[in-house]
C-alpha cells in the first residue's frame, strides 16, 4: 500500500449560535482545556499523522496560535489559516494552503473532541485503499420520509441508515477537484462527501463510535464532561 503523506484539516471557524453564547463552541473549555485543544491532541498523537492545518476566523488566529498550538506544545500543527464566510469556504482555503498535494487529506470538526485512535486509523486505511471515506455510525432511530404537507410518506429500511460523523478522509486531488468542481457550479454541499459524490465517486462508510459527538448544544459539555471522567 502506497505510503501517503497524511494532513488533517480541522475546521474550527465555526460560531456556535446554537450554544447561545459569545465564545465558539470549539473553544468552550471542558476540565480547565477549549475543546479545540482535545481535537488537535488526538491527530498530535496518531502515529500515521504527518501534519495538521487548523482553519479559524480571522479574529481567533492568535488565539489559535498562542492559546492551543503554543501553550500546549502542538508540533504537527504547520498551519493556521483564516476561515471564510461559510464551513465549505473555510476548508477550500485550507486546501489550497496544502504543502503536499499528493498526499491524502482527513477533515474534521473542531468540536468532535473525542474521535478515537482506531477511528482515525481506520480511516486512513481505508482512503489509501478506496480514495474515498468518512466515518459513520448505524442509526438508531427510525426514520421517516415526509411530503410537502408534513405528512409521513416513506420509511427506508433502518439497516441502511448511517448517521454521518467526521473526519472524512480522500486523495488530495479528489477533494481539491471536487471542491473546485463545488465552487465552479455554485454548490453548497451539507458535507465533504457530497462534493466528492457529485463526482460519480463512491465513498466508504467507515463505522466508528458514537462516543465522537459534535459539541453544539450545552447539553453536550455536559455529556463531554461526562466522558472525559469516564476517561480519567
Amino acid at each position: 500500500m502506497e505510503n501517503k503523506k497524511c494532513t488533517i484539516i480541522i475546521a474550527a471557524a465555526g460560531i456556535g449560535k446554537r450554544m447561545g453564547v459569545d465564545i465558539p463552541k470549539q473553544f468552550l473549555e471542558i476540565k480547565g482545556k477549549p475543546v479545540l485543544y482535545y481535537t488537535v491532541s488526538a491527530f498530535e498523537k496518531n502515529k500515521n499523522v504527518d501534519s495538521v492545518i487548523i482553519v479559524t476566523g480571522k479574529e481567533s488566529i492568535e488565539y489559535c496560535q498562542k492559546d492551543i498550538v503554543e501553550k500546549y506544545s502542538f508540533k504537527k500543527v504547520e498551519a493556521i489559516v483564516e476561515g471564510g464566510k461559510e464551513r465549505q469556504n473555510s476548508v477550500h482555503n485550507a486546501l489550497n494552503a496544502l504543502k503536499d498535494k499528493n498526499g491524502i487529506v482527513l477533515i474534521h470538526d473542531g468540536a468532535r473532541p473525542f474521535i478515537m485512535q482506531e477511528d482515525i486509523d481506520e480511516i486512513i486505511l481505508s482512503v489509501k485503499e478506496y480514495g474515498s471515506a468518512v466515518l459513520a455510525v448505524k442509526s438508531k432511530d427510525t426514520v421517516k420520509i415526509a411530503d410537502e404537507n408534513g405528512f409521513v410518506k416513506e420509511t427506508p429500511d433502518r439497516s441502511f441508515i448511517w448517521n454521518i460523523q467526521t473526519p472524512q478522509g480522500f486523495d488530495c486531488s479528489l477533494i481539491k477537484e471536487a471542491y473546485e468542481k463545488a465552487e465552479e457550479d455554485g454548490f453548497s454541499g451539507t458535507d465533504d462527501s457530497s462534493l466528492v459524490e457529485r463526482l460519480g465517486v463512491r465513498v466508504k462508510l467507515v463505522e466508528g463510535h458514537y462516543t465522537n459527538i459534535k459539541i453544539t448544544t450545552k447539553d453536550d459539555l455536559l455529556v463531554a464532561e461526562g466522558f472525559l471522567e469516564g476517561m480519567e
